[in-house]
């Protein structure tokens, strides 16, 4: 009999506390089996602040520290410098990257430091309540917007990627979604590009992965990954932004 799918061992066997149909779980197994693929379960370091994704150090089979809300990239940054030998990554939600932290992200880009950031965007706060992140899209009901939200009220939707490419230290820019089995695949290649790059040491590595939050969205779980389809990539397209030529 022919095996077509085992457990990676960069995941620990243990139970999940994403809410039905969140994609984080997904996010989590394809960064540890890029790692297990890679060997280097052994020589990661991963930083996962307040969020939904505070206890991923929970169900990833790798070193980890908790961080402050926001302070991801720079607790990275510090760990990379003392640990160049080793791959390092941030693991960061909307509401923790986009909002408090993005003084951080913006500076660790800017400095070109050789670490990774996956970004996981619900486009909600999902551990602290559903309220508005800032990338709550225009209509979007949360708790602190009940009849969606206005530009005239809150801006607009703030589109991470298109930021960080403009900034030089960042070689390596792509989004991807984890709504369909094509974008899981296609999620796990820019993975193993992020981490090809620091491997090679040509700078700062960013990968957002657009995601579900049923619960907070008031969804189903088969709802909210089509509506990741038609609300989110319209407004946050799936495409890559910047990759050096080394690892295209």
């Amino acid at each position: 009999m022919k095996t077509v799918f085992e457990w990676t061992k960069g995941m620990l066997d243990t139970e999940s506390h994403y809410c039905p149909g969140c994609t984080h779980g997904i996010a989590h197994r394809l960064i540890m089996e890029v790692l297990e693929e890679r060997g280097d379960l052994g020589n990661t370091i991963g930083v996962t602040p307040v969020g939904c994704s505070i206890i991923g150090h929970k169900y990833m089979n790798v070193d980890a520290i908790e961080a402050s809300h926001g302070r991801a990239p720079a607790v990275a940054s510090g760990i990379k410098r003392v640990h160049p030998d080793s791959l390092v990554f941030t693991y960061q939600g909307d509401g923790d990257l986009a909002s408090i932290g993005t003084g951080e992200l913006i500076h660790v880009a800017e400095r070109g430091e050789n670490i990774c950031t996956f970004f996981i965007n619900n486009a909600i706060y999902g551990m602290t309540g559903g309220q508005m992140a800032p990338t709550t899209l225009l209509g979007q009901k949360t708790t602190t917007c009940v009849d969606g939200r206005t530009v005239k009220q809150s801006g607009s939707p703030l589109r991470i990627c298109e930021m960080i490419e403009t900034i030089d230290g960042a070689v390596y820019v792509e989004r991807v979604s984890l709504h369909d089995p094509a974008g899981v695949r296609a999620a796990k290649k820019a993975i193993e590009r992020a981490f090809k790059v620091q491997e090679l040491g040509l700078g700062y590595a960013f990968v957002e992965l657009l995601s579900t939050c049923p619960t907070n969205w008031g969804m189903t779980p088969v709802q909210s990954l089509e509506w990741v389809k038609t609300n989110m990539i319209p407004y946050y397209p799936v495409k890559q932004f910047k990759c050096p030529e080394e690892v295209k």
